[in-house]
C-alpha cells in the first residue's frame, strides 16, 4: 500500500504551477510501541479530558481550543473556524528564491519531506521544475501551511522527483555562540594534530545507512522475547566508563596502532612520533 501524502496542494515558479503531494520520508511503523494498561487487570486504558476545575470528566463533544489571554481568560476557537483560516501556504507552495543548499546552515535543517506530482497532468511542468534547479544546482525557497503552522521550506532535486525540508525560524534556533561562547582557544599542538588526522584516514569509509544498527531497540525486543517466555529480564550491562586521558600523545599513538594500523600510516605516523618526542625530552628553558 502507497503511504498517505501528508499534504496536497500546488507547486509554483512564476507562472508554471503543477499539483504535487508530500509523502513522509520517515517512517515508524516497525519500531517498538508500548500501550498502557492497567496493572491488576491487565486491560487496556484510554486517557479522557477532565475539568480541570469540577474533577468531573468532560463529555465527548464538549471540549473547545482556548487561547489564553493576559488576564486568563480565554477567547473560544472551533475546530471548523482554525480550518477555514487559509492563505496562499495553505495550497501552494510558491518557489520565491533559490540558493545553494549547502548555504543553509545545518542547524536550520529539520524535518524531509518526498515531493512527487499528484497527478499525470502535472508530470511535465514538475520535471521543467526540478530539472530546471538540477541544472543550476540551486535549491528552491517557498512556504507551507503544514500541521496548523506555516513553514519555510527548501525544495531540492532527487532523482526522478525532489525532496522538501522544513525549516526552522531563526528565532526559535540558539545561535552557536550562546551555547560555545564559553569554550577556551585553545592552540593544538600540530604533532597530535597528525596523529589524529592519521587516525581519521584510517577509519575512512562511505556513508552506507544500511549498516546502521539500532542496539536500543535489539535490547527492547530481548527484553519482550524474555518476558514472553516467561523468564526474568536480561540483567543490564553497565557501559564501560572510558579511561582517563594522562597523555594525550600516548593515546593517540596507541589508537592508530589499534587493531593493526596500514603500513602507509604506520610509516606516516613515524616522523610525527619522533619529533613530537624530541619536542617533550627537550629541556625547558629557564626564565630569566
Amino acid at each position: 500500500m502507497a503511504p498517505r501524502p501528508a499534504w496536497k496542494g500546488y507547486l509554483k515558479l512564476s507562472l508554471v504551477t503543477c499539483a504535487v503531494e508530500l509523502t513522509n520520508v520517515v517512517t515508524h511503523t516497525e519500531k517498538v510501541s508500548f500501550r498502557v494498561l492497567n496493572r491488576k487487570t491487565g486491560n487496556t486504558v484510554k486517557r479522557i479530558y477532565v475539568d480541570a476545575e469540577t474533577g468531573k470528566p468532560l463529555d465527548e463533544g464538549n471540549e473547545i481550543k482556548g487561547y489564553e489571554l493576559d488576564d486568563g481568560d480565554f477567547v473560544h476557537i472551533e475546530e471548523d473556524e482554525i480550518a477555514a483560516v487559509q492563505i496562499e501556504s495553505s495550497h501552494t507552495m510558491a518557489l520565491d528564491g533559490f540558493v545553494d543548499k549547502a548555504s543553509i546552515q545545518q542547524i536550520y535543517l529539520d524535518t524531509p519531506y518526498y515531493v512527487a506530482p499528484a497527478d499525470k497532468v502535472s508530470e511535465e511542468a514538475f520535471a521543467v521544475i526540478r530539472d530546471a534547479m538540477a541544472g543550476k544546482k540551486m535549491a528552491g525557497l517557498a512556504r507551507i501551511v503544514l500541521y496548523a503552522r506555516e513553514r519555510p521550506v527548501v525544495i531540492e532535486p532527487l532523482g526522478k522527483g525532489m525532496v522538501l525540508t522544513t525549516l526552522r525560524y531563526d528565532n526559535t534556533v540558539r545561535q552557536p555562540e550562546t551555547v560555545f561562547g564559553e569554550i577556551k582557544a585553545v592552540k593544538t599542538d600540530q604533532e597530535m594534530t597528525d596523529l589524529a588526522e592519521l587516525i581519521i584516514d584510517k577509519k575512512k569509509a562511505k556513508f552506507d545507512p544500511s549498516k546502521f544498527e539500532d542496539k536500543y531497540e535489539d535490547a527492547l525486543l530481548e527484553l519482550i522475547r524474555a518476558k514472553k517466555a516467561g523468564k526474568k529480564a536480561p540483567k543490564p550491562q553497565a557501559a564501560p566508563k572510558p579511561s582517563n586521558v594522562v597523555n594525550l600523545f600516548d593515546a593517540l599513538k596507541k589508537s592508530l596502532s589499534d587493531g593493526g594500523a596500514a603500513k602507509g600510516a604506520a610509516s606516516k605516523a613515524r616522523p610525527a612520533a619522533k619529533r613530537a618526542k624530541a619536542k617533550a625530552a627537550a629541556p625547558k628553558r629557564k626564565s630569566a
